[in-house]
C-alpha cells in the first residue's frame, strides 16, 4: 500500500480538488501523509489541516516556488507557515500577467473576464484556468490541448511570468521556517555534473533536501536520485504532483503508472528537520525585554 504524497496541488493554485476533498481522497486511498505544496501560496493549508483532523490523515503544510536558475527551477518547502515575503512580488506579477493574458482573449472577442475569474476559481489563478475556460469554449480538448494550442510558450496567449533567483527562494523557505528540497530533478534536463551544480548552488543556500521519488521516475532514476541524496546528506522526498483533472493522467499517492511509492519512515527526519530549523529561528529572535 503507498503511505504518502509530499506533493499535491489543490484549487488554491492549479489543482481541481478543494484542499479538503483532496485530503478525503487521500484517506479513502489509505494514504497516512500528503503535503500540500501549492504555487507560491499557503491559503489552502487551513482547509486542509482541519480535514487532515476529520479524516486521519497527516498534512504537511508546504509550498512549490518556480524560482531562476538559467532555466525554471522549482523548489518545494515543507512545514512552511507564513507566504515567504519575497514571493509577495511574485504574487502580484502573476496577477498583471493574468490580467494582460484575460484582456489578450477579450480582445479576439472571448467572453473572457479576470474578475469573474477570481470569483470562481480564487485569488491563485494559473494558466490551466485559463485553460479550462478555453475547454468550455470549445476552443480546445482538453488542458492540456489548450497550452499545445495556445497558452504554451510561443503561443498566442502566452505571457512569461516572472521568476526570483534560486539562492534567495531556498533561503527565504528557510528562514520562513521550512524546509527547502529541489523539486522533481530530473525536469530540468541537467547531466550528472550539471545536476551537482544546482545541488551545490542550493546548498550554499540552505537546500534539506531533493525530491527523489516522482511521477514518471523509473527504477533507475530513483536509484540514482536518492544516491545523491545520501552523497550529500540530504533528506529524501517524493510525491505525485497530483494536479486532479488538469493533469488527469498523475493520481494521488500512486502517480502516472501506480509507479509511486513513497515510504512513511521519509516523513520523521522531514518532520524533524522542521522542528530543528523553527528552534534555531526562535533561539535568533530579539528578546522582548526592555535592557
Amino acid at each position: 500500500m503507498r503511505e504518502i504524497d509530499l506533493h499535491v496541488h489543490t484549487t488554491a493554485s492549479d489543482g481541481t480538488c478543494t484542499p479538503r476533498e483532496t485530503v478525503r481522497r487521500a484517506s479513502e486511498l489509505g494514504l497516512r501523509g500528503i503535503a500540500i505544496t501549492d504555487h507560491d501560496t499557503v491559503s489552502g493549508h487551513a482547509e486542509a489541516l482541519s480535514a487532515g483532523m476529520d479524516y486521519g490523515v497527516e498534512v504537511v503544510p508546504g509550498i512549490e516556488v518556480s524560482t531562476r536558475y538559467g532555466v525554471s527551477v522549482h523548489i518545494l518547502g515543507y512545514y512552511i507557515e507564513n507566504l515567504i515575503p519575497l514571493l509577495d512580488n511574485l504574487v502580484n506579477d502573476r496577477d498583471r500577467r493574468n490580467e494582460q493574458v484575460a484582456a489578450l482573449m477579450a480582445a479576439d472577442g472571448l467572453p473572457v473576464d479576470y474578475a469573474r475569474m477570481k470569483e470562481r476559481f480564487g485569488k491563485a489563478i494559473g494558466r490551466p484556468h485559463f485553460g479550462r475556460i478555453l475547454v468550455e469554449l470549445g476552443l480546445a480538448e482538453s488542458v492540456n490541448d489548450a497550452f499545445n494550442r495556445y497558452l504554451g510558450k510561443g503561443q498566442r496567449y502566452f505571457i512569461p511570468r516572472r521568476t526570483i533567483e534560486i539562492g534567495p527562494a531556498v533561503e527565504g523557505i528557510a528562514l520562513s521556517g521550512g524546509v527547502p528540497v529541489l523539486a522533481h530533478p530530473f525536469q530540468y534536463k541537467k547531466n550528472d555534473g550539471e545536476l551537482r551544480e544546482l545541488i551545490d548552488c542550493c546548498m550554499d543556500h540552505g537546500l534539506r533536501g531533493i525530491e527523489c521519488r516522482y511521477s514518471g521516475y523509473d527504477h533507475d532514476q530513483v536509484r540514482y536520485l536518492e544516491s545523491l541524496a545520501e552523497e550529500y546528506g540530504l533528506l529524501k522526498t517524493g510525491g505525485s504532483d497530483f494536479h486532479g483533472d488538469n493533469k488527469p493522467y498523475i493520481s494521488l499517492g500512486t502517480g502516472m503508472s501506480g509507479e509511486l511509492d513513497v515510504p512513511c519512515a521519509w516523513l520523521e527526519p522531514l518532520r524533524e528537520e522542521a522542528e530543528k530549523l523553527h528552534r534555531r529561528l526562535v533561539s535568533q529572535e530579539p528578546s522582548s525585554s526592555a535592557e
